[in-house]
């Protein structure tokens, strides 16, 4: 079975277990922490101290398995009341009912081998050292970047095509490294006209350097390397010699390449920088090795060394004819190139739905892979709507994010939906059963369990500042305004008091009806009830998993259920650390294979 595809009927009963254990515990998910303590949140959800949620969670690995649930309570919650009462019966139900415990996704070797013989690749044949794209982006997205274009090449290898969409492109840096790393024909399509010429701009840079990302031939570049450390001991032996100082000042005077190769590489790396916010993987200018890692892999023609200048006048005619036959060719095979990049990459601008007709937009449309990294809302099911309706998209590569943005048929504002299209739920067995998740639910399935595991921690001060003035609206100002934002006021505020009074007037209401006295009585007050809070939202990050599951496997189910889909996963490719919105969905039309 190709892809190792889970069945419809055995992704169905995987879908009936997580909706089971949401239909419980999604209460907890779809409370506001705005509405914390107006509400008695804690009290009217949970029966437990938050002492003891906080104990049992930071010793969930030893203590999952060891407790049996009690009676009466399903998942930990009491089947009368409806409240938390086995705080490690719940941790165990979420653990089980997340992707990694329902054991349906791929792993990404076996889908990258499942490819390979569907292709008819031979294992081997793709052993060749990886270049990892970081030289011109951040560790995030160029961790993300290589890892799904590994994937997107494949597919396209696969479906036997040189094209690629990518939705909800951004700033093209997927695109450019699938052109010029693979040399595929990508088309780059986003809403917004300053990413695409950002992508553009970007792209025109980043041809200087193209084959530095370029799979690399192993055996001659190990020649090279072998040849550099002999000439490099040979210059460090003589350097140390009278003659090697007697030679400086008659080499003042002659063209230095690998300097200028060092300036131009810095000046493009800055460019870059600048352009695209990627400070966190620069090219330290004084880190040797840096400098040698990224100019060894620069394309010969730039690193060569150029040998002394003759002047025309000292050459023979038949020399200087030659060369100037060898300038024109040279030329003329430049231009060719350059007019080939230029075709490689080309960012449009354009607002995609599932309606949008691709061949208004690519003129040059041939089948292609479609693909979207980290597409936002409805943009993601959008995606795998568009995959379905074109015959002339043949494989697709969807991930997914801001589940809080998706819009739900079942909701019952339906505020959102494009033309009674909405972004979940997709299948149609989910939409038999009206499911429904709701906004504070798919807002805490963005959620990252990983790195709040690893401490990543939470802004739990400014979720407390933000609850306890939602009591001060409602004691002095008989309005809770909740629909209108409060913004970035606690990154302004160097006290709670100040974050009051900031918030208060962004609400456009007097805050001099307060003392300093007054607000920091509430302060005071709620102070030792934080706990409280912290304990609950650490809940939401247990249960997070969970619902982006649900999405996840709905979007999986949808493509199940198209005739013209031949093989359907859900993979995980991204380390969910550096990438928490890690999983994608990859399908393969009918007739590809």
């Amino acid at each position: 079975m190709a892809f190792n595809d889970i069945p419809i009927d055995t992704l169905k009963r995987k879908i009936d277990e997580v909706k089971r254990f949401l239909s419980i515990s999604l209460s907890i998910s779809n409370a506001h922490t705005v509405d914390f303590y107006t509400r008695a949140v804690w009290s009217t959800f949970i029966c437990v101290s938050p002492e003891e949620v906080l104990c049992a969670i930071s010793s969930t690995q030893d203590r999952m398995g060891a407790i049996e649930e009690k009676e009466n309570a399903t998942f930990g919650f009491c089947n009368a009341s409806k409240k938390l009462v086995d705080i490690s019966a719940l941790l165990r139900a979420a653990k089980a009912h997340c992707l990694p415990g329902l054991g349906v996704c791929v792993q990404l070797e076996d889908l990258m081998q499942n490819l390979r013989l569907m292709t008819g690749t031979l294992a081997g044949e793709t052993s060749e050292e990886v270049i990892a794209p970081d030289e011109f982006m951040n560790c995030k997205k160029a961790h993300e970047v290589q890892a799904m274009s590994e994937v997107v090449a494949s597919l396209a290898k696969c479906c036997r095509v040189k094209q690629v969409i990518d939705v909800g492109s951004g700033k093209g840096y997927l695109c450019s490294y699938l052109s010029m790393r693979f040399n595929l024909q990508v088309y780059g399509i986003d809403s917004s006209s300053t990413n695409t010429h950002g992508a553009q701009e970007r792209n025109r840079k980043l041809k200087k350097f193209s084959k530095a990302y370029q799979k690399p031939n192993n055996a001659p570049r190990k020649q090279t390397l072998d040849s550099e450390d002999e000439s490099k001991q040979h210059s460090r032996n003589f350097e140390n010699t009278d003659e090697y100082k007697n030679s400086i000042t008659k080499e003042k005077g002659r063209f230095e390449p690998r300097a200028e190769i060092s300036a131009l590489s810095k000046q493009v790396t800055n460019d870059l920088s600048t352009s695209d916010n990627a400070a966190e993987c620069p090219l330290d200018p004084n880190d040797s090795d840096s400098g040698s890692s990224f100019l060894s892999m620069l394309c010969l023609d730039v690193i060569e060394d150029v040998s002394p200048r003759v002047h025309p006048s000292q050459l023979s005619l038949e020399e200087r004819e030659k060369r100037k036959r060898e300038n024109l060719e040279r030329k003329a095979r430049e231009g060719r190139k350059n007019n080939s990049d230029d075709r490689l990459f080309s960012p449009l601008t354009s607002y995609v739905t599932a309606e949008t007709e691709l061949k208004t937009l690519i003129t040059e449309l041939q089948d292609a892979v479609l693909v979207g990294l980290h597409t936002c809302g409805d943009l993601a099911p959008s995606t795998l709507r568009m995959f379905r309706a074109k015959q002339e998209l043949r494989a697709v590569c969807s991930v997914g994010c801001c589940y809080h943005l998706l819009s739900e048929e079942f909701d019952q504002d339906r505020q959102g939906c494009v033309d009674a299209v909405c972004g979940f739920p997709m299948s149609q067995y989910l939409k038999a059963q009206a499911c429904f998740c709701g906004r504070n639910a798919r807002m805490s399935a963005c959620l990252a369990l990983e790195r709040v595991s690893a401490g990543g921690g939470l802004p739990m001060e400014s979720l407390f500042y933000r609850a306890v003035l939602h009591v001060i609206l409602r004691d002095h100002y008989n309005c809770f305004k909740s629909e209108k934002r409060v913004g970035n006021v606690y990154s302004k505020a160097s006290s709670f008091v100040e974050y009051v009074r900031r918030a208060l007037r962004k609400l456009d209401l007097d805050d001099t009806k307060l003392s300093d006295g007054d607000i920091q009585s509430y302060h005071e007050h709620y102070s030792p009830r934080m706990n409280e809070m912290v304990a609950f939202n650490m809940l939401k990050v247990i249960l997070a998993p969970c619902i982006e599951g649900l999405i996840l496997l709905d979007r999986l189910c949808y493509l199940k259920e198209q005739d013209n889909v031949s093989h359907s996963a859900l993979v995980q490719l991204f380390d969910p650390l550096q990438s928490p919105r890690c999983y994608a969905v990859v399908g393969i039309k009918e007739s590809t294979v």
